[in-house]
């Protein structure tokens, strides 16, 4: 059974794309970064491997999605608090990233969206249990 999530982006501009995602909080892991990759340490099992295009494609028979045109993949993170989330949220606005659907409250559940420098989605949630619906 698998012990680590490894989630492998392409981006067209590494050092911008690291220094984004930086100024979010994560850090990145040196062993498994160099000039054409970021090994961005979302947290001990979870990591985001920023690939730069060219990278990408050696691992591929397709071509790159572009994810400013459509979406392949939304990437969710969870949060301690509905203000981690508009925290998180707004600092990506800052960083350049983009909002691309407003912030939704379902009651149990408070979430938000943004998408980074290269158009991959994101998505941050806070999910109280206490408040879910009982069926």
């Amino acid at each position: 059974m698998a012990t680590k999530v490894f989630i492998n982006l392409p981006v067209k501009d590494l050092e911008r794309s690291k220094q984004f995602f930086q100024g979010l909080g994560f850090s990145f892991n040196p062993q498994f970064s160099d000039d054409k990759a970021g090994c961005m340490v979302v947290n001990d099992s979870i990591f985001v491997m920023l690939l730069t295009e060219t990278y990408f494609k050696t691992f591929i028979d397709t071509n790159v999605c572009d994810a400013h045109k459509s979406t392949e993949v939304l990437i969710a993170l969870d949060a301690a608090s509905a203000d981690e989330v508009k925290e998180f949220i707004s600092k990506a606005e800052s960083l350049g990233g983009t909002i691309y659907a407003p912030a939704k409250d379902h009651g149990f559940m408070f979430q938000h969206s943004f998408a980074d420098l290269d158009g991959h989605k994101w998505e941050m949630a806070y999910v109280d249990l206490s408040q879910f619906p009982q069926i």
